[in-house]
């Protein structure tokens, strides 16, 4: 029996694991990466420890499934976004720490381009908005990070990827991407399919150190015997948010998707015509299969799941996850408690990135209880303000939602968005759908299955949700989230 492997490479930990031909996961191993904060707003990693993580937990997966290296058909890698890694060609070494997609401290590039007119010309091109949030600006502050950086920029020296291409050339020594990921740098025309030389010259960043792009399921590049024992080809890459796209069998435009992760991220195919971006969601590359392009209409919800690693490690509310649900179901509701998460600012539908995480209505009788229910509900209505968005930016409504992510496992959160969103929410038997998605794209490459039909044929629905309030009740909670909202963005930190 054939198998694939699929590396996913996430904001907060890398998980590797090994698919069947059906679809199970015949073993599963996952590895904690650490984030650092050198500044309020700024968010970084080592690349070398991403890089470890793979490698180790790639190791640990292969050999808990019993699986010989010979019955490896291909490897599909998916990865957190817009995190941007610059490094030597020559020796390897990154030249500064991985700037997170989080990250706010390359803010003032963008602020220029929009007092110069360029906001426009940038949403023309890529989709996006401009916003420090993708890659172009991270780039940039990289590089004029140093003198000595710019020079070796400007010499050909240095190369700029993606966490995914960080990780391709590690294991193989190919500087590629895939269209998705370079989708999502501000760099690349999503109409032209190609680099752009106006938005490089915007940004100031030289040609040279962007790397291949190439359909998300192909042929890469086989890695390095040595890395894994053996040389497997990887044969599918995409973002964390297409693959996931992609593992729902979201193949219809129309179809959506929501992944409660780090972040919360809705993203609605919209077929071989991308829609333009405006009011706050994006339009994006979803896949590539041979020369047919998937366009996706996106919403980015920024702190999601990281409030609730917030909870436990800084404000040491609970030990693990496991106490999340009790705690939640611990109190009959929120007890007037109202939490909007914007630590690193706010996404769609309102993008501003100077609001600060505030919480509101907390009271001598609030209990931990009732901060994590209110922290679980942020989510929802966070994809809440997204789901009517694409509904009215796109025209279509929505009559179902498919739903993964670590947090789309509480039955509390389910049922909670489906009665905010008035529609019925569907969540897989199997909520690794990031990392399915990875492995299905790979998988039809490698020829384990013929094409993407086949390959959807092993999603299992787990649960359905159904609306259960009244429209009335539906519109006072929405209302007073946005009373809080309107609270916090009216607070302007120093």
């Amino acid at each position: 029996m054939p198998y694939v492997l699929a590396i996913d490479q996430g904001t907060s930990s890398t998980r590797a694991l090994l698919f069947d031909q059906q679809g199970e996961i015949r073993a599963l191993a996952q590895h904690e990466i650490n984030q650092s904060y050198p500044q309020p707003g700024w968010v970084e990693q080592d690349p070398f420890e991403i890089w470890q993580s793979v490698l180790k937990t790639c190791n640990e997966c292969i050999q808990l499934s019993g699986v010989q290296l010979s019955e490896i058909a291909g490897i599909g890698i998916t990865n957190q976004r817009e995190t941007s890694i610059v490094w030597n060609k020559h020796s390897g070494k990154p030249v500064y720490p991985a700037i997170v997609w989080q990250s706010r401290q390359s803010a003032t590039y963008i602020e220029e381009l929009t007092r110069l007119h360029k906001s426009e010309i940038i949403r023309q091109k890529t989709g996006l908005i401009p916003d420090a949030y993708f890659s172009a600006s991270k780039i940039s502050w990289i590089l004029d990070h140093s003198t000595e950086i710019r020079q070796q920029a400007e010499s050909g020296d240095l190369l700029f990827g993606t966490v995914d291409a960080w990780i391709l050339w590690q294991l193989t020594g190919l500087h590629a991407t895939d269209v998705s990921n370079a989708s999502r740098t501000m760099l690349f025309n999503i109409h032209h399919l190609r680099w752009d030389e106006e938005l490089l010259a915007l940004f100031r960043i030289p040609a040279t150190m962007l790397p291949q792009v190439l359909p998300s399921s192909g042929y890469f590049a086989h890695t390095k015997a040595e890395i894994l024992g053996a040389s497997i080809p990887i044969c599918g890459i995409a973002g964390d948010q297409q693959a996931a796209l992609f593992g729902q069998a979201c193949f219809q435009p129309g179809e959506a998707k929501n992944t409660y992760g780090t972040g919360c991220f809705m993203l609605m195919n919209t077929g071989k015509t991308p829609v333009p971006a405006e009011n706050g969601l994006l339009s994006t590359i979803a896949w590539q299969i041979n020369n047919e392009i998937c366009y996706a209409l996106e919403g980015s919800v920024f702190t999601a799941g990281a409030a609730l690693k917030w909870l436990r490690d800084s404000l040491h509310l609970f030990k693990s996850n496991a106490d999340i649900a009790n705690l939640a179901m611990s109190v009959n509701d929120n007890g007037g408690v109202c939490f909007v998460p914007a630590f690193n600012g706010l996404g769609a539908p309102w993008w501003d990135p100077s609001a600060r995480a505030t919480f509101l209505g907390i009271s001598a009788g609030t209990e931990a209880g009732h901060i994590v229910r209110a922290a679980l509900e942020a989510m929802a209505f966070q994809s809440k303000d997204v789901f009517d968005l694409m509904q009215e930016i796109s025209g279509i409504e929505l009559k179902t939602l498919r739903v993964d992510g670590g947090a789309s496992a509480s039955d509390l959160l389910m049922q909670f968005q489906s009665n905010l969103n008035n529609v019925q929410i569907e969540r897989p038997a199997n909520l690794e759908t990031t990392a399915t998605g990875a492995a299905m794209l790979a998988g039809i490459a490698a020829g384990i299955w013929k094409n993407k039909e086949e390959a959807a044929s092993i999603r299992q629905i787990n649960k359905h949700f159904s609306p259960q309030i009244n429209a009335e009740k539906r519109q006072n909670l929405h209302n007073r989230w946005l009373q809080a909202v309107n609270a916090t963005r009216s607070f302007k930190p120093d």
